[in-house]
């Protein structure tokens, strides 16, 4: 079993959660297995390979767990965004489309530096509102985006699409 089927072992599928119609990907079983983990932080730090990055941005929540160990393997610093009103000090905020609404996520202002070479991560790539949400706030604060990058993408859902222009990376 290669690196990836490993992974994808691990994952997996609750049907009907959190709604009616909706197969939820659970990672928990994989996050509990340290093999899987070193793993993920391989292909994604793998493939990275050569390029520079200062920051890695990771998405509240489960974009924290694997942005923060991809941040330390690259030597780059961590940025957590987060839904609104959970950041201590002053934030940028960006509106973003949900399937029945809207919300809100919002970064540190003094988070990203002019000109820094950042890395997006998230653990699923869906219909994309999420990424390209944060891709607006990273750009806002004059940060240059080398890739966004995900655990699992459903590319059903075509969130690929929203992301033209930026290279874009799944496991699976």
């Amino acid at each position: 079993m290669n690196k990836k089927e490993y992974i994808e072992s691990k994952i997996r599928d609750i049907a009907n959660f959190p709604k009616e119609g909706i197969i939820f990907k659970d990672i928990t079983p994989l996050l509990l297995d340290p093999k899987a983990v070193g793993y993920v932080v391989d292909l994604l730090a793998g493939h990275l390979e050569g390029q520079r990055i200062d920051k890695v941005v990771g998405m509240e929540s489960r974009g924290f767990f694997f942005g923060m160990l991809l941040a330390q393997r690259l030597g780059a610093g961590f940025i957590p965004v987060r839904k609104k009103g959970k950041l201590p000090f002053t934030t940028l905020s960006q509106t973003y489309d949900l399937e029945y609404g809207q919300d809100v996520l919002e970064i540190h202002t003094d988070a990203i530096n002019k000109g820094e070479r950042i890395l997006i991560h998230d653990d699923i790539l869906a219909t994309g509102g999420t990424a390209e949400a944060v891709v607006k706030l990273v750009e806002r604060l004059g940060g240059e985006i080398v890739q966004l990058d995900f655990l699992i993408e459903l590319s059903f859902l075509k969130g690929r699409e929203r992301l033209k222009g930026y290279p874009v990376y799944s496991i699976l």
